[in-house]
């Protein structure tokens, strides 16, 4: 046998084998090329794993809107964010009064003490959100998502929460006064100490809601025994 057929032997044998087993194979060297395209697609994986979108199938989150630079205490009235990527935002203390976050993005934003008053929120994805002392009385949040948010001492009074997801909610203290929870999904929700007076409860889920202590007056379909 020669020289040439030793050396071209092993390979001849390893793509046999390879049907059956690929440990035989992991002996012979990789081609260069095979082994960028191997490197190349190992890059999705690795980073799905850190958190970071893929193929772009997510909205890049903006950080300035119609000259207005997004970040806690700014000051942008009705400015419009409708179907923003707001998510993990800092907000706190911003004056967003009127504005329209129609179906925007807010998981996890952070948004206490904002000026809310008056906003559009229909749709809204507040899931994890901070909403302590937020100000959003006459708001507009028809069907809005706040399961498990964070909204101790806010005020909501007037507001229109119609169909509102708001399961496992802490808003102990906060104020609906007169606000539309008709529909609302109110399950495991904690309110104690919160005003309900004059509220609208009608078709709202409430089992293992909390509402110790909580002012009830003129409450419609509001629970009673607390």
């Amino acid at each position: 046998m020669t020289s040439h057929s030793k050396a071209v032997l092993p390979r001849k044998l390893c793509r046999i084998l390879a049907l059956n087993t690929l440990a035989v194979c992991l002996a012979a060297p990789v081609p260069a090329v095979l082994a960028a395209e191997m490197e190349t697609a190992a890059i999705p994986a690795a980073v799905e794993e850190a958190g970071q979108p893929v193929g772009g199938g997510e909205e890049e989150r903006a950080s300035v809107v119609n000259g207005c630079t997004l970040g806690p205490r700014i000051v942008c009235p009705n400015l419009d964010l409708r179907h923003r990527n707001l998510r993990g935002l800092s907000l706190a203390g911003a004056d967003l009064h009127g504005a329209n976050l129609m179906r925007a993005d807010l998981r996890k934003a952070d948004l206490r003490g904002a000026d809310l008053t008056g906003a559009i929120l229909d749709g809204a994805d507040l899931r994890t959100a901070f909403l302590q002392g937020a100000r959003l009385s006459g708001a507009r949040l028809r069907g809005a998502n706040l399961e498990f948010a964070r909204a101790t001492g806010a005020d909501f009074t007037g507001s229109d929460l119609t169909a509102a997801n708001l399961e496992a909610i802490r808003a102990d203290k906060i104020n609906l006064a007169g606000a539309s929870l008709e529909g609302a999904n109110l399950q495991e929700a904690k309110m104690a100490l919160s005003n309900l007076s004059g509220a609208n409860m009608d078709g709202a889920k409430l089992r293992f809601a909390i509402f110790q202590d909580a002012l009830m007056t003129g409450c419609r379909s509001c629970p009673t025994g607390w």
